[in-house]
């Protein structure tokens, strides 16, 4: 398989994560999502929490088909204002 997606984490995403960044094949989101944390279960917990950018553009929906050359932004909650 291809690792043409773009994962960029952010504060506690990459912490728990271990890397800023990732690549991995096409996919649901949500396939895509359970694949990366499978064998991580703090990043699991983490994932859980947060909010999804692809290609910028929020998503709601995670059976959403990510496609070859997009990005997603893993963006967890933010504390403050």
């Amino acid at each position: 398989m291809a690792m043409d997606i773009e994962i960029r984490y952010f504060a506690a995403a990459r912490a728990a994560a271990g890397v800023s960044v990732e690549r991995v094949g096409s996919a649901p989101l949500s396939s895509i999502l359970k694949s990366v944390s499978a064998n991580n279960p703090q990043l699991k917990v983490v994932l859980d929490q947060c909010s999804f950018l692809v290609d910028s553009l929020a998503v709601h929906d995670l059976d959403i088909n990510v496609n070859a050359g997009s990005f997603i932004d893993v963006l967890p909650r933010f504390a403050g204002g």
